[in-house]
């Protein structure tokens, strides 16, 4: 029987918490009881979650272009607030997976897609941060991999003025649902 994922892309405490080095801010805050309803939604419904972070080692080139976040064992790389709380109490749920990633796209160079098809998902669901940069990218990596998709725009965040345009993007390239 065909499944669905959600993808929670990148809501650590350096992308969402007020101090953290590259946050998207109250944005990113704001969203996170949404993704709590719809991670529970999934799961309740025997569907897939997938937490997709940053993983970063300490010289990552990487940081040539942005400011030094999520390194592998930091308190910036942990997921934020009531994502870690709602984590904690899943994360021995089989249909819960962690993702390390260490590019935008959450299936560039992992096993993210092989992962998915092992468990019968034909369509992912995207939230997170950023809209415009992770979120889109992996929106266009699920799509390069064959998979259906979705964005949420309760669900998703951004530092800049450019999240709706993405979420058009998304729309219009991929055919990605807009929920």
């Amino acid at each position: 029987m065909a499944k669905e994922a959600l993808i929670i892309v990148d809501m650590s405490n350096d992308f969402v918490a007020d101090d953290g080095s590259l946050t998207a801010g109250k944005a990113a805050q704001e969203i996170v009881p949404y993704i709590i309803e719809k991670a529970n939604e999934f799961l309740n419904g025997d569907q897939i979650v997938v937490v997709a972070m940053d993983a970063h080692q300490e010289n990552d080139p990487h940081f040539d272009l942005w400011s030094v976040h999520n390194v592998i064992g930091t308190k910036g790389q942990q997921l934020y607030g009531d994502l870690a709380v709602w984590f904690k109490e899943n994360e021995s749920n089989p249909n819960v997976i962690m993702q390390p990633k260490t590019n935008y796209n959450a299936f560039f160079k992992t096993d993210l897609a092989e992962k998915l098809r092992a468990l019968n998902v034909e369509k992912v669901h995207v939230v997170g941060v950023c809209t415009d940069i992770c979120d889109f990218l992996t929106v266009a990596g699920a799509d390069a991999e064959g998979f259906k998709t979705a964005i949420h725009q309760k669900g998703v965040a951004t530092f800049t003025d450019l999240g709706d345009t993405f979420i058009q993007h998304m729309k219009t390239c991929f055919f990605t649902e807009v929920i």
